[in-house]
């Protein structure tokens, strides 16, 4: 595929849905989305993590995992080349290293349907919620060990999941080492952490690495035992919410445009990455954590 330059001005969404544990049903909803956003004249489309399976006992993921070549990765495939648009998977349970666990992979497709980049998720999510459930990801959930960034129509991508949120060494790496300008944070927010957390945390990244941030979101109840906060948001680099659904918990999409020219303006007029002080308390994003671009786009 030819590469070109990026545009100034791009439309993305995010997606707002709640997963059940019926691949075929969430296929339907995600589907639903696409269409809506491709309507829309997007671009990109960002969907939350777990998009296509929430169970509602524990493991009952490993029974349904399958390899990123696997029917139900290509279904979506079909999906983003049939809409024209790119496609950001927020997190699939790709079939793991053994028979006790999987990965939890953020795949991005582009408009043709084909797999551009995957990043597996590395922070897994083992905490006791004060005042709300215990989970504890690792049981069945093998982490990831790659950084990942990608070149699309929207900019330069950096790809994580959920609970990657709390932790901002992983933005600053994504930001001040592999230049990323837009960062997808796909979540299924617990009800409890997202009353608390989950918009401060959001503009928290947003601010600090001068980029976008698109956030798309499981919410309302997938079952007797999990719900989900919703609140799926797309955040600009001044830390501006400038798209939000309506409703918290409703199923839908939020639109918004990149400009890059106004990143780059925002970047220049604050200096922050030239003033930063690794002489004194040394690098934020330590080298010895690989990372891996999108070769096939590297040039976008």
């Amino acid at each position: 595929m030819a590469l070109h330059a990026v545009p100034p001005l791009v439309k993305v969404a995010v997606a707002q849905m709640t997963a059940i544990s019926d691949t075929n049903a969430n296929f339907i909803t995600c589907a639903r989305l696409v269409q809506e956003a491709a309507a829309a004249g997007v671009k990109l489309l960002s969907l939350p993590e777990c998009f296509s399976f929430i169970g509602s006992r524990d493991g009952e993921a490993l029974g349904i995992a399958e390899p990123l070549t696997g029917p139900i990765m290509k279904r979506y495939q079909s999906l983003a080349r049939e809409a024209g648009l790119w496609l950001a998977l927020g997190g699939f349970q790709e079939k793991g290293p053994d028979d006790k666990h999987i990965y939890n992979t953020h795949v991005l497709l582009d408009d043709y349907g084909r797999i551009c980049s995957s990043y597996r998720k590395i922070h897994l999510f083992d905490v006791d919620v004060p005042g709300g459930p215990v989970l504890k990801e690792s049981n069945n959930t093998a982490p990831g060990s790659e950084v990942v960034v990608a070149n699309c129509p929207a900019g330069k991508l950096g790809l994580t999941v959920c609970y990657d949120l709390r932790f901002p060494e992983l933005y600053q790496r994504l930001r001040f080492a592999e230049n990323a300008e837009v960062l997808l944070v796909p979540s299924a927010f617990t009800k409890k952490t997202g009353e608390a957390h989950w918009e401060l945390l959001l503009r928290a990244r947003a601010v600090e690495t001068q980029c976008y941030v698109l956030a798309a979101a499981q919410a309302g109840k997938h079952n007797d035992k999990r719900e989900s906060y919703g609140d799926a948001m797309i955040i600009d680099p001044w830390g501006t919410v400038i798209a939000r659904l309506p409703d918290k918990l409703v199923t839908g999409i939020a639109v918004a445009q990149v400009d890059l020219s106004m990143l780059q303006a925002i970047r220049l007029r604050m200096p922050i990455e030239q003033h930063r002080r690794y002489d004194i308390y040394g690098p934020s994003c330590p080298q010895q954590v690989p990372s891996k671009g999108d070769e096939k786009h590297s040039s976008l």
